[in-house]
């Protein structure tokens, strides 16, 4: 099997894992190296830099043989698929390759698990070794590390790429045992908080002596499955959760199961994947990581409503808590009103030192009113014209986020009479 065969085979076999982003690490240009990464430069497979530029990287598996048998994964050991594996030698020379063709500007490598944990690891330990220390590549590199691996050959990749990533998939422990039994609760959270200490150690030592080495400079990520199970959004929520507060991840990622194995335990091949509940997911992370929510706030058991976002939900089930008056709340109050963002209440907070806002100078702070007008008052005033109930303004965020709009009932926003 030549190389383009096995590219082809791995990259499509490695499509299905969603837990890619943006380094938020900082490799300058050194003479003598190839490439560099920065948080303007840094960014995987056709997602978007902190500057908002589209960037890529390779994608890759180092192989799709796997001695586990996840019923989920189609790479799995007893799946009928073809089976391909690069040599270190290929896929390192493949990227230096592409890197200098422009196609790429970085690395994304993870693998099914070959013969072992420590034996896979130690040829990805191989593969990148030799893009750093051969081909001096001074560019991005993802790898993921395989649960089980000894906790030395985990430093030694976490020395030699920027981000390291540990896919928990299932998000419970009976989810494991049913659908992953070759995998553990332990084995996955035991390379995570080894990533978190060394990462930390290795901060402070840069403090101090300012060429040691460093170990995953952009942290640590990890993906959940999203529907494979019958887990609920507040379970996998309160995880993800526990996993910022605990092991200080950059990111959890959410990937909606795509059916594409058949199993009694697994929805059935003709059940579309959960795209909007995914999406509803991601929403409720952002809320989380950026806007002091917390899981417990935004969930008290069961699913997201998917017909409007987290944070409306959060507004509509929380009628006491509004009106927001602009000129006088909080940060922390500003970030609770639908509509509003970081960006946005920062800046009203610098504009409303000069004078008084009003409501039509909202939108030009970045507000989006279509959302905002329901939940904000600007000197005591709402939006002209605004008279309304809970219905009206589920009906009008239901609008905003283009979904079907089905049969209502009940309702009342901030009393029987609505506010105006």
């Amino acid at each position: 099997m030549d190389v383009l065969e096995k590219l082809t085979i791995l990259t499509d076999a490695a499509k299905y894992d969603a837990a890619c982003t943006s380094s938020g690490g900082n490799r300058t240009s050194k003479p003598g190296y190839l490439g560099n990464t920065s948080t303007s430069l840094a960014g995987c497979c056709h997602s978007f830099s902190a500057d908002g530029r589209c960037v890529t990287l390779l994608k890759v598996l180092l192989t799709n043989r796997c001695v586990y048998d996840c019923k989920y994964c189609v790479n799995r050991r007893s799946n009928d698929a073809r089976r391909a594996a690069f040599t270190p030698e290929e896929l390192a020379d493949l990227t230096i390759q592409f890197y200098r063709r422009n196609y790429i500007e970085g690395l994304f490598l993870s693998s099914g698990v070959f013969r072992s944990p420590d034996y896979t690891t130690e040829l990805m330990i191989r593969c990148l070794a030799l893009l750093r220390e051969t081909h001096r590549f001074n560019g991005y590199i993802h790898a993921k590390a395989i649960p089980g691996t000894s906790p030395e050959l985990v430093e030694r990749l976490g020395l030699l790429a920027d981000r390291l990533s540990v896919n928990i998939e299932l998000p419970s422990e009976t989810g494991l045992k049913a659908l992953a039994p070759d995998k553990t609760k332990k084995a996955i959270l035991a390379p995570m908080g080894q990533i978190q200490a060394r990462a930390r150690q290795s901060r402070e030592e840069l403090v101090k002596y300012r060429h040691a080495p460093r170990f995953a400079p952009a942290g640590q990520s990890t993906q959940l499955i999203v529907g494979a199970t019958q887990d609920t959004d507040f379970h996998i929520l309160r995880l993800t959760q526990g996993l910022y507060d605990r092991y200080g991840l950059k990111r959890v990622f959410y990937s909606a199961y795509v059916p594409v194995v058949e199993h009694a335990l697994l929805p059935a091949k003709d059940v579309k994947p959960p795209l909007l509940r995914e999406h509803r997911l991601y929403q409720a992370d952002w809320l989380l990581r950026f806007y002091g929510f917390r899981a417990e706030e935004l969930l008290d058991g069961g699913n997201f409503d998917t017909r409007v976002d987290p944070k409306c939900g959060w507004a509509l089930a929380h009628p006491e808590f509004f009106p927001v008056e602009v000129n006088t709340a909080a940060y922390e109050a500003l970030l609770r009103i639908p509509g509003v963002g970081v960006t946005s209440a920062r800046r009203i907070l610098s504009a409303r030192r000069v004078g008084p806002l009003h409501v039509d100078q909202l939108k030009r702070l970045g507000v989006v009113m279509k959302r905002a007008q329901y939940f904000l008052t600007a000197s005591g005033k709402t939006a002209e014209g605004l008279r309304f109930t809970q219905d009206s303004a589920l009906r009008a965020l239901m609008a905003a986020e283009r979904l079907p709009q089905p049969e209502m009932e009940q309702l009342s926003l901030f009393g029987p009479a609505g506010f105006s």
